[in-house]
Parts: C-alpha cells; structure tokens; sequence
C-alpha cells in the first residue's frame, strides 16, 4: 500500500523508540517486565513490525501513539502501547475452550485404530477449527472515519462464512491497530509510519530499522474502509484514490447526498482545500481520481483536463453483442475497434439523463475497442453474452460512454447494471470502471501514470 499520510514526522518519533530499543532492550522499561524484552526479537526471524501514529486532539494539540504487530511475545496488551482490534478477554475464553476440545479428538485420533472413525474424528475437528476461527474473526471490530464500527463480515460480507478467511494477522497490523485506536478516540491523524526491529523474517523481505509503508497482503483489505478511501498515491500536492461504486464524488444537495470522496478526503486531511475535485465520476461509476491539496494544484490539473492532456481509460462490461453502427463498417462486417462520435444534451425534463439531439447537442468523442466476449453468469440478455471493452474517452461529456454505449449509432448494448440507459437487476452494479489515469505533477511536471484493475 501507499503510505495514506505523511511519514516523517512519525518516523522521528520511531527513531526514538529504536534508541529506547538499542538503550534498554525494552518495549517498557519502566514495567521491568522481561516478557517486554526486546531480546526475544532476535533470532532467526524473529524480528516485527513497530509504528507510529501523531495526532491531533480536539483543541489542536499532539498526541503520539505507539503500537507493535500481532501480539509481543505472547502478550496482546503492554503498558503504554495501542490494544488490538478485538476483545482479548473473549478471544482467550474462545480459544481456551475451543483448544481443549481440539486436542481430546487429536488424542481419540490417534488412539482409534477404525478407519472410518478416525475419518469422522478428522472431519469433526476440521470443522470445529474452522469454527473457531470463524468465531476469532467475528471478535474483530474497526473504528472508522465516520464514527462507525465495523466487523469483517460488513468488510467482506459472507467472506468468513464457508472457512475463507482473510490471511493470517488480517487486522493486527500496525497500522489498522493505530488508526482503530485514533478513530475510537476523536483524534485526526497526521503522520504514520511503520519500521521493523530484530533479526529478518524468513523471506528476506524486512530489515532491521527499516522503514516499510502498511502492507498489501492484510492493511489493504480492512483500511479502505477504516479511512473512507482506498489511497494509491499521496504527496503534498495531489492524491489519487480509488472510488467505490455507489459513492459520489462531491457533495450534492441535501444532507442525505454530503457523503462523497471529497468530504471523507477533506476529514482525513483538514488542511486541504476546501473544492480539491479537478474532475469526477459518476456515482455508480467506480475507479481513479485525482483531487489537489493546494490551489496551485487544483489550477494546473483543471487547466490539463480542460486542454486534454490528461489520458484515461475505462473498463467497460456491456450486456450483449456490440450491434450498433460504430460496430461495423460500410460492408456490415465487425469491427474491433473505432470512434464514436454522438452529439447529445441533458434531457430538461428527466435530469440527469441525456439524449441525443443533432440540432442542439454538443458532439462526445469516444475511441473504443473491443477486448472479448464472456458468457453472461444469469439469464438477463437475449444472447447470453457480455461484451468486454475499452474506452478512452476524448470528451468529458455527462454520461458519455453510457450514451454512447447503449445508442444505436454507438454501440448499440447498454453497459451492464446502468439504471439511466439500459437495465439494472438486483444486486447488479454498472460495470463502468475507470481504470487508467495518466497526467503530469503540477509541481514537477513528471509524468504520472495510474492503473486500477476493475473489480469485475
């Protein structure tokens, strides 16, 4: 993952506890406890991750919070140091009792000599510890942004059910503990940064006193949600997230239409501007965007959208066969790929719907191209097929590739999902996603380019 806030303030603060680690050899020097030895961390992979979170309270002052990874030799709470995300007392009352059942059938399966009853033993103990898994995980709770308090199957619903569960530590990272024990507390984070102290791990992958960003094997998953937005890239200037479908990208009107990417950026960050939005996606719409710090910012990537010198790329899934006219050549033969371009205008009377209109609409320019067919997973198109493509819009026109999707001198088949322009079935999504965004710093003018696999 991408460091989601400024790291060098916090990494001031790890350098003080890596002396403290070097001086005393103590996670809590005071305790005099040798279960808080730093000893222990070294040995043949036996080192872990440590971090750093620096906040600000509700009247602007400092508080700095200190968490390490997992539990520290055994121990899941140290004085002075962050809790977990879950209530230590029920996870010890759940694998206490869960254990002593375990190990009495590992101790029947090894004493029984019936095939077919150690069988039934194994399968019995499988499922028991598929259970208690299930029921660890289920103890897990994730202070957010917004105040709310999440579990993993609000995370990944129906995920845990069934013995799929997340990796291993899922939720016992530093970072997640951190940020949990800030949201809890109403406190606004500045700066996070994480560091590995002891002997390396097995693979080779962590160094001692090396600074390391939250991982993409476990952080990734919970702390989308914990933060509000999943952050690809940040720097003082500009950040470029990844929305999720069904959220907006700024604020409409009415309390119930303020919860949009912009007001969770500007509650993570204070500082930011207070319009950041260079461009947008529609709500249903899922993928990149980019959002500015600072006005200088803001200014020169609104001049590059509006000049087109920003390059995007959208994943489409469209219900159907392509059978429109930009779909074929003056022969009727199939083509894979071309231009659209459909002059359209908002339909006054059924907002925020377009339509298109030669006389007054204004043209929307499309290059698209055809990646493959895919068999449709339910009986809702004729055809029983989907249509994979790839859009680089040349325009930024309302609308514009669900028009020119679903219009007969487009492509002629409705993006899958789309409520406005084709049909929507229960629990389907509009298969738009905005996969590709490439424009230049407008600090250092350095090309930057960002991709975004679809979540379909």
């Amino acid at each position: 993952m991408f460091p989601p806030f400024p790291t060098e303030e916090a990494q001031i603060f790890c350098r003080e506890l890596m002396t403290q680690f070097d001086n005393y050899s103590s996670l809590c020097p005071q305790e005099n406890n040798p279960d808080f030895s730093t000893d222990c961390l070294f040995g043949s992979g036996k080192g872990q991750m440590f971090g750093v979170l620096v906040c600000k309270d509700s009247q602007g002052r400092q508080v700095v919070l200190k968490a390490f990874s997992g539990q520290y030799n055994g121990h899941f709470l140290v004085p002075g140091w962050v809790p977990p995300l879950l209530d230590t007392k029920a996870y010890d009352e759940q694998v206490e009792g869960d254990d002593k059942t375990i190990k009495k059938l590992s101790v029947q399966i090894e004493s029984t000599q019936n095939a077919i009853e150690k069988a039934e033993l194994k399968m019995r103990r499988k499922e028991l510890s598929r259970l208690s898994l299930e029921a660890i995980y289920k103890l897990y709770r994730f202070p957010c942004w917004n105040g709310r308090i999440l579990s993993f199957c609000d995370i990944l619903p129906g995920f845990v059910q069934g013995g799929k569960f997340p990796p291993t530590g899922t939720g016992d990272c530093c970072a997640p503990k951190l940020l949990g024990y800030a949201f809890s507390k109403n406190l606004v984070p500045v700066s996070l940064a994480e560091f590995f102290y002891g002997d390396s791990n097995l693979s080779g992958t962590r160094l001692h006193k090396e600074f390391y960003p939250p991982c993409d094997e476990k952080c990734s998953i919970v702390m989308p949600f914990m933060l509000g937005l999943k952050i690809l890239y940040r720097d003082n200037s500009i950040v470029v997230v990844e929305k999720p479908a069904g959220l907006l990208s700024v604020p409409g009107r009415g309390e119930d239409m303020q919860d949009c990417v912009v007001n969770r950026l500007r509650c993570l960050f204070p500082n930011c501007i207070k319009q950041p939005s260079v461009h947008r996606l529609d709500m249903d719409t899922s993928g990149l965007l980019v959002l500015a710090f600072t006005e200088q910012a803001h200014k020169n990537l609104s001049a590059q959208f509006m000049q087109g010198k920003v390059y995007k790329e959208y994943h489409a899934v469209l219900r159907g066969r392509l059978q429109g006219s930009a779909a074929f050549n003056e022969k009727g033969d199939f083509v894979a790929q071309g231009k659209i371009e459909l002059p359209f205008r908002l339909d006054v009377g059924n907002r925020p719907k377009q339509i298109y209109d030669e006389i007054h609409g204004k043209v929307g320019i499309t290059e698209w191209f055809f990646i493959k067919h895919e068999r449709c997973p339910q009986n809702v198109c004729k055809e029983k097929v989907l249509s994979h493509v790839r859009f680089v819009p040349r325009t930024g026109r309302t609308h514009q590739l669900r028009l020119h999707s679903m219009h007969e001198k487009g492509l002629g088949a409705a993006i899958q999902g789309d409520r406005l322009y084709g049909v929507r079935h229960e629990g389907e999504r509009l298969m738009l996603h905005a996969s590709l965004l490439e424009f230049a710093h407008p600090e250092t003018n350095e090309k930057l380019r960002f991709s975004s696999i679809p979540p379909f």
